[in-house]
């Protein structure tokens, strides 16, 4: 598949979430990304030389992290990572503070992710002010967005479906909290997908409808009918006072997709994930390491898709001036 070129305004370089996106350009970023991973040894080359990349990360990450700088390493670029337990936010320094100090260094990209929603748009405006070239990238503000958790979960359901288009997908679990569940509402509706929530009403309220989803009470209807069921853990980080179900083996019972209850997906219907996982809980062991799940191929395709919005922040590769 040919990946679809066009020149992006450097203030179109940011990415901040999936909402603003339209289909169109998300397509171009998932072809980009298949493009980089059939390349021999995953896409490596020099395309960024020159180019940095700063990793600013608020709170603690694995998958997003790692694979950002594996992406940006993988292309050439330059990578620091900056923790905030050991910068001048422990001196109270503010985000905007923090956005027009390292802006001012004049790197190429910098990959954020905070506790707090909207974080990644008080980035990009500090960056413009200071007037350098430097492209934001949210990696996941609050419960906001996580635009590439639901790219690279776009680019797995594709490997698998080849269109979304009129395909029924599940996420279940702690929807009121994820912005990995928020992403992928904007991103599967715009890809023509059908989307089921489902979960407890603590954790699933109906205000939440408003975000284009379906919700089910019933996990067992709604795997029944699902081409692909994404799991999400309970976020015991963002909840205030004691978890809002009766215990954690009633959840488990009601809501997870335990090995038996897994017996119930249609045949063809696959298992995922985005990590961290709390086994046991949301999600058996069986389940998780089975012959359905693909959790393995998301984040291999975390990298792909990582590399592809680096080319994309940097205006490099489909989004360079001039590419074929």
């Amino acid at each position: 598949m040919s990946v679809r070129s066009v020149t992006l305004r450097y203030a179109d370089r940011h990415l901040l979430g999936i909402e603003s996106l339209s289909a169109q350009e998300i397509l171009r970023i998932l072809d980009c990304a298949r493009e980089l991973r059939s390349r021999p040894d995953f896409g490596a080359s020099n395309e960024l030389a020159g180019k940095s990349v700063i990793t600013l990360f608020y709170e603690a990450s694995t998958r997003t992290r790692i694979s950002f700088e594996i992406a940006a390493h993988k292309l050439g670029a330059s990578c620091t990572t900056i923790d905030s337990n050991s910068s001048s936010v422990t001196k109270g320094e503010s985000v905007w503070d923090t956005g027009r100090t390292l802006a001012s260094m004049d790197p190429s990209v910098i990959v954020s992710r905070h506790q707090s929603p909207g974080t990644a748009h008080i980035l990009a405006r500090a960056a413009e002010s200071v007037g350098e070239q430097t492209a934001i990238v949210n990696a996941g503000d609050g419960a906001h967005e996580h635009p590439t958790q639901a790219l690279l979960d776009a680019l797995t359901l594709l490997d698998r479906l080849e269109t979304l288009e009129g395909r029924t997908i599940a996420i279940i679990g702690d929807i009121a909290h994820s912005r990995v569940a928020r992403s992928n509402l904007f991103l599967l509706r715009k890809l023509g997908a059908t989307v089921l929530v489902g979960g407890p009403r603590s954790l699933v309220p109906k205000s939440l409808e408003h975000l284009g989803g379906t919700i089910g009470r019933d996990p067992d209807e709604i795997i029944e009918v699902a081409d692909a069921v994404m799991m999400l853990r309970v976020q015991f980080e963002r909840l205030s006072g004691p978890p809002p179900f009766p215990s954690l083996r009633d959840y488990t019972r009601t809501y997870g997709l335990t090995l038996a209850r897994s017996r119930r997906m249609k045949p063809g219907a696959f298992v995922m994930h985005p990590g961290p996982m709390n086994r046991g809980i949301e999600i058996d062991p069986e389940v998780a390491d089975g012959p359905t799940s693909v959790v393995a191929h998301q984040v291999r395709n975390g990298i792909a898709c990582r590399m592809a919005v680096l080319q994309r922040a940097t205006g490099q590769g489909p989004w360079a001036e001039g590419a074929a």
